[in-house]
């Protein structure tokens, strides 16, 4: 029996970031796949970022993970999404090269001093005494560890739908994890079943684009890394269609058909990444919905159709997409299609990533009720980094809802328990005007640098970033400007106002119409910053009321966090709590009066009831001090 410090279950995303946490942070790791050849597949979207889940891959980059660099190594489309809005809500996107965003994660796993990369079906997990040892595989083989991640994606249990055909898989063409289903079941750990689906491919060179909407890449240098140099690369364009009513005719006269009327399929889809033949039951009255055409790669004709994901008869998958513009002659070379898979209901699950009812054991991604790479990716990273932390006996890494997409996405997975795949959207996050994409790396790179996931020179670059931004936005609040003939003559030659009587350069620029570069027109000693650094100095003085107004949020945030419950409270003693609100506190068990505030189903009269207990429990433990 091979001995580890981590050993790591499943290569997708959420695996692939798990064990090169765990391998830099110094430790023997284990990364056990289905198929080598999988490694990071991208099954479904051929993409990384987008809303929200751009803010993501961000803060991956700037813990010291690996998504952003190897996404600026392989796509063939980038661009920012939402310019026209405010920056809170500004997101990169970028199409992936499939192939070449496997092939360097591959080079990556494999350069790792640290790691060892394994094709093998893990078949059951080792524990003892209710505490992981390690794994088993179908092979025989047995390796121990006193820590695993278990990462499996939608293979656990797994099975693809096309139409009324189902059989074992945990996507189309691998292998399903079944046997370690059974052995989480026999250690303790409650199952449920969710379940999602992919669009069909179709073969480029049968596609009409003349009517179609172009999405070329964008000319601008854009990048997800903070810390590498960009890679410039050939672009391919995306293109929009549409459905329309002969597409909603084909599925309303054959949806008996759907397995989501056939009930074949079981378990719930991510409510926003629907069918379309979901969308056309659930709004009847819409005739059109965006089909986005994407090129899967450089080197390939496969197109991916975003917005016509199916998992209908192939017969009529054809029907479908051939009732779109642009489409009527389409091939299709991989049909779509469900898969239904066993994930764990996540009150199971510590804000570490650790699994409450087998020590040692940490689940991130699919299996965590999530949809996602982007997603799984983070919590793959958490879970490797918390798993070190430890096996180190040290504090561990819980980023707060302040601190980060990130602490945002695992509290609302421990706090909820989401009972259908959990996506991450803007609006889930309280105070994004402080996460935004573009400061990732202010915020969370000393963590990573910490972590011994960032080295010396990267954490040294955000040092340097983070001295500009303070030293230039102390000039503008230090420098004024007295309203001169020039001077308003300039504001007006830049459509800006009037200037009556001499205010800071801070608040100047803090119009809306203006931009850094032009206080070079009004002053001649303005310094000289990166484009940058100059977006995050825009930014800081056009938003600076709202921001310090989130700041002041988040301080009373912090307060409520401070306040810690007793691990061993018995809530079904508390006869002033709801009880709905006592099966909720019993069965989370969260640990501060603010994550307690988050539970679905807790009031505000049951915080306040939760706030006397507090008071009382404090006064007990002060007299009993005294005696």
């Amino acid at each position: 029996m091979k001995e580890y410090d981590v050993v790591v279950i499943g290569a997708g995303h959420a695996g692939c970031e798990a064990a090169l946490a765990s391998a830099r942070m110094g430790c023997s790791t284990l990364l056990l796949t289905l198929n080598v050849d999988h490694v990071a597949l991208m099954p479904c979207n051929p993409s990384i970022g987008g809303p929200a889940k751009g803010h993501i891959v961000r803060e991956i980059d700037a813990l010291g993970g690996q998504m952003g660099r190897n996404i600026d190594k392989s796509y063939v489309n980038i661009m920012m999404l939402n310019t026209s809005k405010g920056p809170a809500v500004h997101a990169l996107r970028a199409q992936a090269d499939k192939p070449t965003y496997q092939s360097e994660m591959i080079r990556t796993l494999e350069a790792e001093e640290n790691l060892d990369l394994k094709q093998d079906v893990v078949t059951e997990l080792l524990v003892e005494n209710q505490e992981v040892t390690g794994v088993k595989t179908i092979t025989g083989m047995s390796y121990q560890a006193p820590k695993v991640v278990l990462t499996t994606g939608t293979s656990l249990n797994g099975k693809v739908i096309i139409g009324d055909v189902k059989y074992t898989g945990g996507r189309q063409g691998e292998f399903a994890a079944t046997h370690l289903a059974d052995s989480l079941k026999d250690a303790g750990i409650e199952l449920d079943k969710f379940q999602t689906a992919t669009p069909p491919r179709i073969d480029q060179q049968t596609v009409d684009f003349s009517g179609m909407r172009i999405h070329p890449g964008s000319e601008e240098k854009l990048q997800f890394s903070f810390f590498q140099d960009r890679a410039e690369r050939e672009q391919k364009p995306c293109w929009v269609t549409h459905t329309n009513e002969r597409t909603k005719e084909v599925i309303e006269s054959n949806i008996e058909d759907s397995p989501l009327s056939t009930g074949i399929v079981e378990g719930e889809g991510p409510r926003y990444c629907p069918s379309i033949d979901r969308k056309i039951m659930r709004f009847p009255e819409k005739t059109s919905h965006q089909v986005f055409v994407e090129p899967e790669g450089m080197d390939t004709n496969e197109l991916y159709l975003n917005g016509l994901t199916t998992s209908m008869p192939e017969e009529l998958q054809v029907k479908i997409i051939q009732s779109v513009p642009g489409l009527e002659e389409a091939e299709i070379m991989r049909p779509g299609y469900a898969v239904q898979y066993d994930a764990i209901p996540t009150y199971q699950l510590n804000s570490t990533m650790e699994n409450k009812r087998v020590k040692g054991l940490y689940t991130a991604g699919q299996i965590n009720a999530t949809s996602g790479y982007e997603e799984a990716a983070a919590q793959g990273l958490m879970a490797g980094i918390n798993a070190v932390l430890s096996l180190r006996d040290q504090d561990p890494l819980i980023l707060k809802r302040s601190d980060a997409y990130i602490g945002v996405l695992i509290d609302d997975l421990v706090n909820e328990n989401p009972k259908e795949p959990y996506r991450m959207l803007t609006s889930r996050a309280e105070y994004r005007l402080l996460l935004r994409q573009d400061n990732a790396d202010l915020r969370l790179s000393e963590i990573g640098y910490d972590l011994g996931l960032l080295s010396d020179e990267e954490y040294q670059q955000v040092r340097k970033k983070d001295t500009a931004i303070t030293d230039t936005m102390q000039y503008l609040d230090n420098n004024r400007i007295t309203p001169t003939k020039e001077v308003r003559a300039t504001l007006k030659d830049l459509n800006s106002g009037g200037l009556k009587k001499p205010v800071s350069l801070a608040t100047i620029l803090a119009r809306p119409e203006l931009d850094y570069q032009d206080l070079n027109l009004l002053v001649d000693d303005l310094p000289e910053v990166k484009p940058e650094i100059a977006e995050q100095i825009e930014i800081e003085t056009k938003y600076r009321g709202y921001i310090e107004k989130q700041m002041r949020q988040v301080e009373k945030f912090k307060k409520m966090e401070k306040k810690k419950l007793p691990e061993d409270i018995d809530y079904s003693e508390l006869e002033t709590l709801r009880t709905e609100a006592r099966e909720k506190l019993d069965k989370i068990r969260p640990v501060s009066l603010g994550q307690a505030s988050r539970i679905p189903g807790v009031s505000p009269a049951d915080i306040s009831a939760l706030m006397i207990y507090l008071e009382t429990y404090k006064q007990d433990a002060d007299d009993e001090e005294e005696e």
